[in-house]
């Protein structure tokens, strides 16, 4: 059990009896009121936002979670496979417990898996993926950075909008994020 006034962005709490990812902390102290913590939280389950004022004296559990490096493999259109890197154990996950990160799931990417109690809850993406373009319009000659894009679809189905002079299959670097171009890859 940690003090509400502990808590931190990223740590993950049990809330209300669910799992709860912290998304930002305010600690208010207004005139002659007590202090509290206003908390912006994200349901691991449902994935809904929901805000919670504690109390500077409340209390909140947080949870242990288990974290293991994964290799991503394939998918075969309903669940998508990843390997542990060091037992080489195989698991599936779904499309419901991946959300948008199926958009950037390439084969042979490092992720790390969340578990709890043995089962898993989220996958972190590393900051950046090289990534394929599919398809997009011909590239410019000539062209140079500005702040004219056109779009482009990567190999996963993701439109990332791109600089002019970006042709089809070329690798770049898209920010996992924002879902945005950062550079030749």
């Amino acid at each position: 059990m940690i003090s509400a006034t502990q808590m931190r962005p990223g740590m993950v709490i049990k809330f209300e009896g669910g799992l709860y990812t912290i998304f930002s902390v305010f600690h208010r102290t207004p005139g002659n009121l007590r202090g509290f913590v206003q908390a912006k939280m994200r349901n691991l389950r449902s994935g809904t936002m929901t805000e919670h004022r504690f109390s500077s004296e409340d209390r909140v559990e947080r949870a242990v979670m288990e974290q293991h490096e994964m290799e991503y493999l394939y998918d075969d259109g309903e669940f998508y496979y990843f390997m542990n890197i060091e037992t080489f154990e195989q698991m599936h996950l779904t499309r419901d417990l991946l959300g948008d990160a199926v958009l950037y799931l390439i084969p042979q990417l490092k992720v790390t898996v969340e578990f709890y109690e043995g089962k898993p809850i989220s996958v972190d993406l590393p900051a950046q993926v090289a990534m394929k373009v599919k398809e997009t319009e011909p590239g410019l000659k000539g062209a140079t950075v500005s702040n004219v894009t056109k779009p482009a679809k990567m190999e996963t189905g993701l439109v990332v909008q791109v600089p002019p002079f970006i042709n089809e299959g070329e690798m770049i670097l898209v920010n996992t994020t924002e879902g945005t171009y950062q550079t030749r890859a």
